[in-house]
């Protein structure tokens, strides 16, 4: 079996275009999993043939990462127009980070949305892979009614809903086809020494040989064809087919790919596990592509026994119940293995890095709507991290609540659907509480005697105590300067555990930060003097002193690194500014061409609000992370509301 991907923007065409490769010779066997991930086998060319259908959504990037690590080569589907290239970025960015040879298709070519070359050149800024046009259009008109094939220099007029009819070249295309052609040839040449002396002698190469340096340099994947089509129509289905079969490296060019990035040797990847998801009565269904011979069910794979091989598109065990190298299946009752993964008999490798998937950007309770459902959803939580590496789970400071970080609204409505109706868990979400702090700005000193007389032994200690700010970032300190034993040394440690308890709720509520506590004088009794009386007398002292020290409530400040194509760039200021943040300025993305690293300081309170902001922006291919760096004092009319909603919450609770 061979295996590709085909990914892009969402309305790029790319269901129809796999429906109409899965309909070229016969009726294909398809699913769709809970995450959107459509897995459709069919026959091309007494071959079989496994396409991965990714969803376009932004949100769900990591899938289609993770399909890129099970196939051989990969289809990225894209607007006609200008103007849309840039959403094509992110899938750029991931392929060329995935090393996988990619053919660029072209989609709706039907639709005057403006030139192939301006298509072309806006997509050319987001890869570093030559982007090399092996098609031209035939016009009537502002319609595309055919193309002319660059390399064999035939031509074909499109046929609605058929094969395309060959034609002669219209002689008004002559001129672009051989402008083209040249262009074409000198681009293969840099990769190419026999051609390249072609060209200097001025001598026309044949077909047959610019095909074959053509689907060499496919599958050393060192340029990105592209064909042009209208998949509604079938339209350039074949031509895109019969590319895929010729060009398209073999399961050996991606086993030795993986192998590499895992360090272990190609006769020990045994398989690569590539996408999960739970079904209801069913459990977890893990997706497999075979690397080598062998596998069947009770094998040893990840370190644990292979579970019942199905086949991907109808859940049905497999004819033969042993995939050969290259072939895709499922299998249940496998929960050992982890997704994405590389997998050999005793072992499952961490995947590559560049399948991370983006830090999740939104962040949300999730209230079961039942208390009985309350272990249940946490649990439920942790099998779906398990299958979906672009959700984090933890808990809510303070409240213990579970808190989840998606990467955006449409992720977080499917994970609410999945909990409904795979596990009959209903949630309702609200945004987490946000977490500050208090500080004092003043000195302070009190005198604190605990005194408490019951029936035997009394409790007694006497401390004087001073309370004063810290520097921003050193935390709680103490110390002493006790003299004379006024209060003895082993009483000293029970004070600064004391003082320490005192910081855990300040005069607004809070969890007090950045202050220093001295003990400079006190009292002791023989014999009613103990740890717990000094203890006690500390932390009531330490509160007094904290309510006459002015405190002052403290929000947190986040340093966010957004990760933005940088034509948007510009947009960002304003909106950071808009924030209350500061601007720290942008480097260009070393990793990926015609991407900006875009770096700012900003209120935590704000960030759910730069999420929301950012996706409107960039039309939702922009993305940040964040990382906690200080407290900082807040003051004013905003202060006050949050400390009186604060007040308020803990008064209900």
């Amino acid at each position: 079996m061979r295996c590709f991907t085909v990914l892009g923007p969402s309305q790029t065409g790319k269901s129809t275009l796999v429906e109409k490769l899965g309909a070229l010779e016969g009726a294909p066997k398809k699913s769709v999993s809970p995450y959107g991930l459509g897995v459709t086998e069919f026959t091309f060319g007494k071959e079989v043939w496994c396409a991965l259908d990714a969803p376009g959504a932004n949100e769900s990037l990591a899938h289609a990462q993770d399909a890129l690590l099970a196939s051989d080569a990969c289809i990225l589907c894209v607007s006609p127009a200008p103007e849309d290239a840039v959403l094509a970025a992110p899938y750029l960015k991931v392929i060329e980070a995935s090393g996988t040879p990619c053919i660029l298709f072209v989609n709706r070519i039907d639709e005057p949305r403006g030139r192939v070359r301006d298509v072309i050149s806006a997509l050319q800024g987001y890869s570093s892979h030559s982007l090399v046009l092996r098609q031209v259009p035939i016009r009537e008109g502002d319609k595309v009614v055919g193309t002319c094939d660059l390399i064999s220099e035939r031509a074909w007029r499109y046929r609605e809903g058929q094969t395309s009819a060959l034609i002669a070249i219209p002689e008004s295309e002559l001129e672009r086809e051989h402008e083209a052609r040249a262009e074409l040839l000198e681009q293969l040449s840099e990769f190419d020494d026999w051609l390249l002396e072609e060209l200097i002698e001025d001598r026309d190469p044949p077909s047959d040989a610019v095909f074959a340096i053509s689907s060499r340099v496919l599958r050393e994947n060192k340029v990105i064809p592209v064909l042009l089509g209208a998949a509604s129509h079938s339209n350039g289905i074949l031509r895109l087919m019969k590319a895929l079969r010729h060009e398209a490296p073999p399961v050996d060019v991606l086993l030795k790919r993986l192998a590499a990035s895992a360090k272990v040797p190609e006769n020990a990847l045994a398989a690569v596990s590539f996408h999960a998801y739970h079904r209801q009565n069913i459990g977890k269904t893990v997706l497999v592509r075979a690397l080598k011979d062998g596998l069947k069910q009770g094998a040893l794979l990840g370190g644990g026994r292979l579970g019942p091989v199905q086949e991907p598109g109808t859940g049905k065990p497999t004819a033969s119940g042993i995939p050969v190298p290259g072939d895709v299946f499922s299998t249940v009752k496998s929960d050992h293995l982890p997704v994405p993964s590389l997998l050999t008999a005793d072992a499952a490798k961490a995947a590559p890095e560049w399948t991370a998937p983006p830090t999740p950007m939104l962040e949300r309770i999730l209230v079961p709507e039942s208390e009985r459902d309350e272990t249940k959803l946490s649990e439920t939580l942790t099998k779906l991290v398990e299958t979906d590496r672009g959700l984090t789970v933890m808990q809510e400071e303070g409240t213990g609540a579970q808190l989840v970080r998606a990467q955006g609204p449409v992720h977080l409505r499917d994970l609410c659907k999945t909990l409904a109706e795979v596990f009959h868990v209903n949630v309702t979400d609200r945004p987490p509480s946000p977490v500050y702090r208090e500080t004092i700005s003043k000195s302070a000193d009190v005198h604190y005697r605990h005194r408490k007389q019951t029936g035997g032994a009394g409790q007694f200690a006497d401390v004087k105590l001073s309370v004063h700010p810290n520097g921003r970032g050193d935390g709680f300190s103490f110390g002493e300067v006790v003299k004379g034993g006024a209060v003895p040394r082993n009483f000293i440690p029970a004070v600064e555990a004391g003082a320490r308890e005192a910081m855990e709720k300040g005069p607004l509520g809070l969890h007090v930060i950045d202050v220093g506590v001295t003990l400079t004088d006190g009292q002791h009794h023989s014999v009613d003097s103990s740890e717990f009386a000094f203890r006690a007398a500390a932390k009531m002292g330490v509160r007094q002193a904290l309510a006459e020290a002015a405190a002052v409530l403290m929000q947190p400040v986040f340093r966010v690194e957004i990760h933005i194509p940088s034509m948007f760039s510009g947009s960002l200021v304003p909106i950071v500014s808009s924030f209350k943040g500061q601007v720290l300025g942008f480097d260009r993305d070393e990793t990926a061409k015609g991407w900006d690293i875009f770096r700012a300081i900003i209120p935590g309170a704000a960030l759910d609000d730069l999420a929301r902001s950012l996706r409107a922006a960039t039309q939702g291919i922009g993305h940040f992370s964040k990382a906690f760096d200080h407290f900082e004092e807040l003051y004013g009319k905003e202060a006050d509301a949050i400390i009186n909603a604060h007040a308020q919450a803990a008064h209900a609770g």
